[in-house]
């Protein structure tokens, strides 16, 4: 186990793994068949990484398309997102973080081709699956189904989009990188709720996109019936055993979302998924399915910043990704995958060229495919499908161990060079060094937001409004205010508010009485809560919030959100108050003033801090000086509860730390600032608190790479790229495995924390020495330290 001050980069590999991905993108015809995507006549196995552009900034493109593609990734496959570049009709936005066309090129620039995923429905966890709300109000307009108001709009922004790329050269057609696109997305999962007018909207879909003339073939995912020539596509996490197939022997099979990670929402804990598991359903899906475009989803996750999330979604985005929400590396998950690529592409031309058998291993959970050429050359899957047992198993007169849940394969049918299961590749841990305190009461300032009353809003109607028609998406806030006449003789009363939305509080002349809040598994609650009105007129305010939009499922413009009953329970009484004048303010003031901006900070009077946080809806201003260096930045809010922040006028996100998951935890303390928001000194910083949040124990960190780890055994397999690269230079590949931890040029190991040569236990988080123990390890591994000038690649027999 090793450990350095600073964050590092793993700038040795790129030149290796450039011999295991494509050799450059200069666009051409792009055709398919039964086995392949056929590019310039070449038939691939292509492996794409799933980075969405506005889920980072441009800063970081060029680094997280570059550490993709040394991690063995071809493809780079991004969602278009509807909302964020038509925000009104007709009015288009390309600027910033929108800037698709740059991200393309950048992709291009390095030497990968591009899967674009047009849709326009994306659902992406992604605020109203991407569509913009304006569609919401189009005379009747009915969305994903054989809708004349909706396919118009659909085939104005498909058009658009298309004549963009076509317009730069975008596709491969016109010797760009674009080779494959997509049009809708996961239908099949609604098309039953449409009856006939879904069939047709399909055949209309695959039609309209066809039409566009791009000469890069189209997929629709999750669609088996995909009309031709549509090619369908898989998505899950088992597709090597979910996977009905191409609904044509003359269509590929194609792997259009492999989850890397289950998507996080407030109030649940992180599920990663292990990358054995990752590693053994593609395999699979080669082997078994023949398949040969498989899109992990997601490869870098990135951030939803400002309001983009859906409902209940995190502002961290797929963080156990290969590469995280800030752009480093996460091993093994990275490295293990790595290994995969390379394995696959030593015999990729056997694989797509042969002929493909299946053949028992002795029972039904082992088995193995064998892919044989003309030429006599051969390669072999053998698959334990056991989930329990690690299993021998004889294969061509020699026996194999396969581990349990695993997939070894033989690129000569021989000699085993890759396991799923079998990680040889380092792994790491994430340290983030807190390096700001705003600890001092004198560091901020206040805002109190000002309760509205029946009074002061001069929107009314006589019945409770749904929320999302009435805020059009401009605020996750609505004010729903009435006044209600009291009794002298009722005492205290019970106010109780049946909700749709995802949070609610409520105030009375005022004053909090009560909050409640949902959850994603739970479409509606309730608040009650006992209040004692004073005689006569009182004023009770509800504020309504969401925490992003819904992003799914049928008929998503008749959604309901907002308050669905309010009644009052007195003394011997219930009166319900459904259809009773209502006020309504969309939004804060604080928001309608922008007070989280330089200019709009200074139309406000701010107060100073106070040590008491007992009151809700309070603005928190400061300002703060860039830390030093270039790691990633992030903010510690563990002593905040519910909100949004924004560094120099920009929404970093809306974080919810009040809402613990199963473990007790929150589900997200850290939110990442990128490097390009910040200015070197005087940074703005605001937030916008809903509860009791507490700001003095907000701290900013940099985040880096404290210690990376390696364990390998006799049964480990030496690396695949080392394998690659003697067959190169004409050597033999020695057959010992090797534990290779590496330091990225200019940086330094700093200490040894840990070294084993036995039988240690353990992960990089805490290990121990075991029964069998060398004392010598630690001094060894130093000796070899200084004469690798840093770099341990030390053989174990």
């Amino acid at each position: 186990m090793m450990s350095w001050r600073r964050q590092w980069w793993w700038w040795w590999c790129f030149a290796v793994l450039s011999a295991a991905t494509v050799d450059s993108v200069c666009g051409g015809e792009v055709t398919y068949d039964g086995r392949s995507l056929i590019i310039n006549g070449q038939r691939n196995i292509l492996f794409s990484g799933s980075i969405h552009y506005p889920r980072s900034t441009p800063e970081m493109w060029p680094s997280l398309i570059s550490k993709a593609k040394h991690g063995g990734i071809d493809v780079i496959e991004t969602y278009v997102f509807w909302n964020q570049h038509e925000p009104e009709p007709g009015q288009y936005d390309f600027s910033g973080r929108r800037d698709i066309v740059r991200f393309i090129k950048l992709v291009q620039a390095q030497g990968l081709y591009v899967c674009l995923r047009i849709g326009p429905f994306i659902q992406s966890e992604w605020n109203y699956g991407g569509f913009p709300f304006w569609l919401h109000d189009i005379p009747g307009i009915v969305y994903r189904e054989d809708n004349e108001p909706f396919k118009f709009y659909m085939q104005n922004f498909t058009t658009k989009i298309v004549e963009v790329m076509k317009s730069e050269r975008l596709y491969a057609s016109q010797g760009g990188p674009i080779i494959l696109q997509q049009i809708e997305n996961e239908y099949k999962t609604v098309e039953k709720a449409f009856g006939d007018k879904g069939r047709k909207y399909v055949l209309w879909a695959a039609n309209m996109s066809v039409g566009l003339e791009t000469g890069v073939p189209w997929v629709m995912c999750k669609q088996d019936d995909a009309p031709d020539p549509i090619i369908n596509a898989c998505n899950g996490r088992r597709c090597g055993e979910t996977f009905v197939g191409p609904n044509s022997p003359n269509k590929p099979a194609i792997w259009t979302e492999n989850w890397t990670s289950s998507y996080p929402v407030f109030g649940e804990d992180a599920r990663p998924r292990p990358v054995e598991d990752i590693a053994f359903h593609v395999a699979l899906f080669i082997a078994k399915k023949n398949g040969s475009f498989i899109n992990y989803y997601m490869y870098h996750g990135g951030t939803n910043f400002g309001r983009t999330a859906s409902a209940y979604v995190q502002t961290a985005y797929y963080d156990e990704a290969p590469l995280d929400e800030y752009g480093l590396i996460r091993q093994p998950a990275w490295g293990h995958l790595k290994e995969l690529h390379a394995a696959i592409k030593i015999c990729s031309e056997t694989i797509l060229q042969g002929s493909q058998s299946n053949l028992s291993l002795g029972t039904k959970l082992q088995e193995a495919y064998v892919f044989k050429g003309k030429s006599g050359k051969c390669v072999a899957f053998l698959v334990n499908n056991d989930s329990r047992t690690d299993v021998p198993v004889v294969f061509q007169n020699t026996s194999y161990e396969l581990p349990r849940k695993s997939i070894s394969i033989l690129p000569d049918c021989k000699i085993e060079a890759f396991n799923t299961a079998k990680i040889s590749t380092q792994t790491n841990t994430r340290s983030i060094q807190t390096v700001t305190k705003f600890d001092s009461t004198d560091q901020w300032e206040e805002y109190k937001e000002s309760i509205p009353n029946f009074d002061d809003v001069s929107s009314r109607a006589n019945m409770l409004l749904e929320q999302m028609n009435t805020t059009k998406d401009v605020s996750d806030y609505l004010w729903y205010t009435f006044r209600y006449k009291n009794n002298p003789s009722n005492g205290q009363s019970v106010l109780s508010v049946n909700s749709r939305a995802h949070a609610l509080h409520a105030f009375v002349n005022g004053v909090h009485t009560g909050s409640q809040h949902g959850s994603s598994s739970n479409s509606s609650f309730s608040l009650h809560s006992t209040v004692s009105f004073k005689d006569g007129m009182n004023n009770i305010s509800l504020l309504s919030v969401m925490v992003g939009l819904p992003d799914s499922g049928a008929y998503l413009e008749h959604r309901f959100a907002g308050l669905r009953g309010v009644q009052i329970q007195s003394k011997g009484s219930l009166k319900g108050f459904t259809n009773n004048p209502w006020g309504y303010q969309v939004g804060l003031l604080g928001e309608k003033l922008q007070i989280y901006t330089d200019v709009g900070s200074q139309r406000v009077q701010w107060s100073k801090f106070r040590s008491s946080t007992t009151e809700l809806l309070t603005w928190y201003k400061t300002v703060f000086d860039a830390p030093d260096g270039n790691e990633p930045v992030a903010l510690n809010l563990t002593s905040m509860r519910k909100g949004e922040v924004w560094v120099n006028g920009q929404s970093i996100g809306r974080y919810w730390v009040s809402f613990l998951s199963p473990s007790g935890k929150p589900s997200q303390i850290w939110y990442h600032i990128p490097r390009t928001f910040l200015k070197p000194t005087g940074n703005l910083l605001v937030l916008l608190e809903e509860e009791t949040g507490y700001p003095v124990g907000i701290s900013i960190g940099k985040v880096y790479i404290a210690k990376i780890c390696g364990h390998v055994s006799e049964s480990h397999l030496p690396p695949v790229i080392s394998r690659m690269r003697s067959k190169k230079h004409g050597n033999r590949h020695g057959r010992r495995p090797k534990v290779q931890l590496r330091c990225p040029p200019n940086r330094s190991i700093s200490r040894i924390l840990f070294a084993s040569y036995g039988t240690p236990s353990g992960d990089c988080k805490g290990y121990a020495v075991g029964s069998c123990h060398s004392a010598n390890s630690r001094s060894n591994v130093e000796k070899s330290l200084s004469r690798e000038n840093d770099v341990f690649g030390s053989s174990l027999k």
